[in-house]
Formats: C-alpha cells, structure tokens, sequence
C-alpha cells in the first residue's frame, strides 16, 4: 500500500478503522466483525466491562495479539468520574491509551467541554495517550490539541444516531488547524458516512452502532473497511474541481483541422 500508517501515541496503524465491542448480538459476532474489518483498535467501555475477568467477558473476545485496546470513559459526567476511569482501566492493564468521553448532557450525549479540557490536561500529564470525543469546534479542536491530546474525535452527528457528517465545513477548519491526526468519531450510520469522512481528509474514523445493529453486522464490518480505504485513497488521489457547466471529456480545442468532427 502506498499510503502511510496512522501514528497514535507512538504507535503505528496500517488500519485507520476503529471500531466498538457494544451493542452486537453476542461476543461470537463482534470477534468475527473485529476480524472482518481489520480493525487494530478497538474501544472498551471501562464502566461496563468486569474487569476482574472472573466471568465471561467481552474481553475474551478480543484478539489483544493484534488489537490494541481503547478504554473508553463513556458514562463519565464529570472530569475527576473520567479521570479515576482511566486510572482503573491503566490498573486493570488495559494500557495506556484512553478515549475520553465526558458527557455534558444526557439526552444528547454532547461533551461537556469544559470537563473535557481538564481532564485531557490531567491525563496526559499522568502519561495517558488521550483521544478525546468532542463537538466539531474547531477552537475546542485546538485547545484539546494544546492539552496535550494525541488526537482530537470530533462526532460526525450525535453519538448512535446514524446521520452521517453533518456539518463538513467544520471538520475541514479542525483538519486545516491541527497538528495531531483528525478522526471522527460518532454518527457514521453506512459506509458512504465513512468515506465523506476520509475524503474530507480526516486520518480515521471510529464507529460502533453502525456495525453492530446492522442487519448483518459482518458484511457492514466489511463495507465499513473498504469505505474508510476508498475515501482516503480517493482524498490521497486529489478530486477534480466542482463545475457549474460540463466540459467536454474529448474537447476540440487543439485537434487539427482535418481531424473529423466526434
């Protein structure tokens, strides 16, 4: 492949799909949809996993050989609840790496931002490679960048909703600000979804709904990989300029005057 890796927290990707383990019909379908879509990364909810293992878990499920693990502080309503989920997740050697959710609003499940600055400052100085879920505000964009995140993951749409990217000028401001990779994260409902968001040029785009309450959760798996594949190859070809009028894809400009008329 022509394309280089996606670099997070010093890590390197050739995947630039992450995707969930909630909401599938059983662990057997979301092992075989984590297979199916190449995914590298893979996000966990701390607050809804045991991670005593004692039982059955979730993470039995997940190939940790070739997975790297994202503990996910979904739940978490305030930055010091984000903060002592992260902790929990380092202790219970779920890693380093933490996609930080602090929720502002129950109904919406938008970031409460405020929350979500303090605790990405916190988490980054304690070491966490911190890729923050926010709103799709550019301004947020860079001060969660200046807190020291590795990433920032504005949503597309709210978070299961399915609607798509629904705002792409702003997206496009946060890419041409930031320094650190760009990866939408929420609202991807089908695969078109996936690929506006790599051709928009965002580095990935993390999902979970959209898999795993598919009608057939495997072959969205699939569709999702090739989508996020073709949009960033297609943002890497360069598309052509947007026209009012047609032109000619055989023009007569330049033909010789005995050429015969098409």
């Amino acid at each position: 492949m022509w394309d280089e890796p996606l670099i997070l927290g010093g890590r390197s990707f050739q995947s630039r799909l992450i995707v969930g383990t909630g909401k599938y019909p059983s662990f057997e379908v979301m092992r075989r949809c984590h297979e199916v879509s190449g995914a590298e990364m893979v996000t966990v909810a701390v607050r809804r996993v045991d991670l005593s293992r004692k039982g059955e878990s979730l993470l039995d499920y997940v190939d940790t050989s070739r997975i790297t693990l994202l503990p996910n502080t979904a739940g978490c309503y305030t930055a010091d609840e984000a903060v002592r989920t992260a902790y929990l997740a380092r202790e219970a050697g779920l890693g380093e790496f933490v996609k930080l959710e602090v929720i502002g609003d129950e109904k919406t499940l938008f970031p409460d931002v405020l929350g979500l600055l303090e605790a990405t400052k916190t988490l980054a100085r304690e070491g966490f490679v911190v890729l923050p879920y926010t709103n799709d505000d550019p301004v947020t964009a860079r001060k969660l960048q200046d807190a020291g995140a590795a990433a920032v993951m504005p949503l597309g749409a709210p978070i299961g909703s399915g609607m798509g990217i629904r705002n792409p000028y702003t997206i496009r401001i946060i890419l041409e600000a930031a320094s650190v990779p760009v990866i939408v994260d929420a609202g991807v409902g089908t695969a078109s979804d996936a690929a506006i968001a790599m051709e928009l040029g965002c580095h990935g785009a993390l999902m979970n709904t959209a898999i795993a309450q598919a009608r057939d959760p495997e072959a969205m798996a699939e569709a999702m990989k090739l989508a996020v594949q073709a949009g960033r190859f297609a943002y890497k070809a360069g598309r052509i300029p947007r026209k009012l009028y047609a032109t000619a894809t055989s023009p007569l400009e330049g033909m010789p005057d005995w050429a015969p008329l098409p």
